[in-house]
């Protein structure tokens, strides 16, 4: 796949979700934080463009195309705000985005979404790949039928029109240096640190990881074997007082799920001096940082993700050929000081 690399956010909102399944949970409304950005040089500039062009777009459908937007799971915040923009983008360009999301991550699942959104006769379908191999086949069948596939946030190991993420690897390598600054400001400069992840097999986590384990070469750290917990908080919160009890002095959440798990289980540990980085933003993991117990987490743009996934959809089906770009949405460093 040809790739150029373009740094580019616009920040949008909207509402509403659909399920793949009778028996989905509904997930709830959220509204973004704007932060102020420390990794992501286009992030200025993405502000400034917010203010000019909010509500307008310059892309428009031929037609009154059928998308589907397909991510990990439904409930996560990050998911949410991702479903927000594209559901905005999609009012102002003409089209139908239906949110086809499984309610946990789970590869059956999301492949039975895909399925489901080829036989529903969408045009387009953009997905967040749990996995980079499980969903290949029901990729490259929805392709075959003429359906145009899109990236947001995490890619499989299949060909697409273009994919929009976030600069993984690079966001967790700010992850580490920002943890390994605030633990030598404590004059601590050795000891172990844990890491928990959602799964050993999805794209974006286990680039986030080889970064984050980076920012500590030439160290005296010890980075731990990755645990995992599937996305769940209340796993990653037993990961993480098992990681507590053996004396670490940092944790590293590589996700929503991993991340609220982190500060809980620093929170009930009563030790102030465990530092915890995350990833992703929501309402609990900003209440952990207000609070004291995660120093930061690295903040996403996925309202820009849904919005850019959708222009690129109506494009590709427009006829435009992207030649597989990907695009690079943006990370900046959400900390006490910047949560407002």
């Amino acid at each position: 796949m040809k790739k150029k690399l373009i740094l580019l956010a616009t920040l949008l909102s909207a509402a509403m979700l659909f399920g793949c399944s009778s028996d989905k949970q509904d997930a709830k409304d959220t509204t973004a934080a704007v932060t102020e950005g420390t990794t992501a040089a286009g992030e200025e500039k993405a502000t400034e463009e917010k203010a000019e062009n909010s509500g307008e777009t310059t892309v428009k459908a031929d037609k009154p195309y059928k998308l589907a937007l397909i991510t990990m799971d439904s409930l996560d915040q990050h998911w949410v705000t991702l479903n927000e923009g594209a559901q905005a983008e999609a009012k102002l360009v003409g089209v139908e985005v239906k949110f086809m999301s499984p309610d946990t991550k789970d590869d059956s699942k999301q492949i039975e979404c895909v399925n489901n959104a080829v036989a529903g006769g969408v045009d387009g379908i953009m997905i967040a790949a749990n996995g980079p191999d499980a969903i290949s086949a029901s990729l490259k069948e929805a392709q075959s039928q003429g359906i145009k596939i899109v990236y947001v946030d995490s890619p499989a190991n299949v060909d697409a029109e273009a994919s929009f993420a976030t600069n993984n690897k690079q966001g967790g390598k700010t992850a580490g240096e920002e943890m390994r600054k605030a633990l030598e400001a404590q004059g601590v400069t050795e000891g172990t640190i844990g890491i928990i992840s959602t799964n050993a097999s999805t794209q974006s986590t286990v680039d986030r990881d080889s970064g984050f384990r980076e920012a500590f070469e030439g160290s005296k750290f010890t980075i731990e074997e990755t645990q995992y917990c599937d996305g769940d908080a209340a796993k990653a919160q037993t990961i993480a007082e098992n990681y507590i009890t053996k004396g670490v002095v940092g944790i590293f959440g590589a996700n929503e799920g991993s991340t609220v798990g982190t500060g809980n289980a620093i929170k009930a540990s009563g030790d102030s001096k465990i530092i915890g980085v995350g990833f992703d933003k929501s309402d609990n993991i900003k209440s952990l940082i207000q609070d004291g117990y995660l120093l930061c987490t690295m903040a996403q743009n996925p309202d820009v993700m849904g919005k850019m996934g959708v222009d690129a959809l109506v494009e590709s089906l427009n006829g435009k050929d992207l030649k597989g770009e990907t695009v690079d949405t943006g990370v900046s460093v959400l900390n006490k000081d910047n949560l407002k």
